[in-house]
């Protein structure tokens, strides 16, 4: 089997998936949400601590399995670079130890293979990925080579919601809480906030001016006196769709110029129903298959750590413990 570490972030996760029946054999995960919610976002130097308390915990159960482990895929890029060499030096002990080769997987194609923890990976796929700071649309070959279609300019899809969550003081993270908020709306009319980059013949994202104008809208309620659940409630759901609607507008320019037949969405973000149902609309327009991955593995974990691994492991795409770099940023995109 194959061992999945990840760390790249905030969430301490191992998993064990088999490498011929393509099965979970063990997958768990530790979040820190609740210690970095009084800071209103991830705090770097607190998720390194908590790495370093959660990891060996977590490897302490699986060590009953140690014998079968044939390799072990690890994520080491992009992340935070305090986060990353907590799962990066685990990995690199353990396949030293256990006298295995190790597999640097890139987090985004972690989470590509989300959509395929329990099948084979189908090829050519286009792929909407909204994982923490990132947002793009992704277009992969049969070869398995990995064309960005479009990416943000600045903040991301989640990150907005993590940033407007702030703003209302609704906690950390933004995303569940402010998609809650929204399905308790009284005036859906009430809040039109302006779409970004509409009509703008750029093929990117920018979530900035959306953010800005949210705030705008918070302050004017905070400077008359008045901002409660139900003002909270429509504000979440206005910027909710605007958000949403940002996604469909360059999304629907992709799918008029690419005949998908396959479209798949990943990421933490992904878990948002208004997106998935718009989605879901779209790839019906087209006649074109809409992949989803599980919702408990939309968010990071070592499941389609391990899975990309396995790809990888089978293809004999290896590495030597003293190969494998990290870093904050993405190096390479390769399936």
């Amino acid at each position: 089997m194959i061992l999945g570490i990840e760390s790249s972030c905030d969430d301490s996760s191992v998993a064990l998936l088999s490498i011929d029946e393509l099965r979970l054999i063990h997958h768990k995960k530790i979040s820190q949400d609740a210690e970095h919610s009084a800071w209103g976002g991830v705090v770097p130097e607190l998720a390194a601590r908590l790495h370093t308390k959660a990891l060996p915990a977590l490897l302490d159960e699986i060590r009953p399995f140690f014998t079968k482990i044939k390799a072990i895929a690890v994520t080491n890029e992009p992340g935070l670079s305090v986060s990353l060499i907590g799962g990066v030096s685990m990995a690199k002990t353990l396949s030293m130890s256990l006298k295995v080769p190790i597999i640097g997987v890139n987090h985004l194609i972690g989470h590509i293979y989300s959509l395929f923890l329990q099948s084979e990976i189908s090829l050519p796929l286009g792929v909407l990925l909204v994982s923490g700071g990132h947002t793009m649309i992704l277009s992969i070959d049969e070869s398995k080579n990995v064309e960005i279609l479009a990416s943000t300019s600045d903040d991301s899809f989640g990150e907005s919601f993590d940033k407007v969550a702030k703003m209302l003081g609704l906690g950390y993270p933004g995303g569940s809480v402010v998609a809650q908020m929204a399905l308790e709306r009284k005036d859906k009319d009430r809040f039109k906030f302006p779409v970004p980059l509409k009509g703008d013949k750029r093929l990117e994202y920018s979530f900035s001016g959306l953010k800005n104008a949210v705030r705008v809208a918070i302050q004017r309620l905070k400077d008359s006196g008045k901002l409660n659940q139900n003002d909270i409630s429509d504000i979440c759901y206005g910027f909710e769709n605007a958000a949403c609607e940002h996604i469909m507008d360059k999304l629907s320019r992709v799918f008029k110029e690419r005949n998908f037949k396959k479209f798949g969405v990943v990421g933490g973000a992904s878990a948002n129903l208004n997106l998935r149902a718009r989605l879901d609309e779209i790839c019906k327009k087209y006649g074109c298959e809409l992949l989803l991955a599980p919702l408990e593995f939309c968010a990071d974990n070592a499941a389609m750590i391990a899975r990309a691994g396995r790809e990888r492991y089978i293809n004999n795409d290896l590495s030597n413990y003293k190969d494998i770099k990290m870093s904050p940023r993405t190096t390479s995109l390769l399936p």
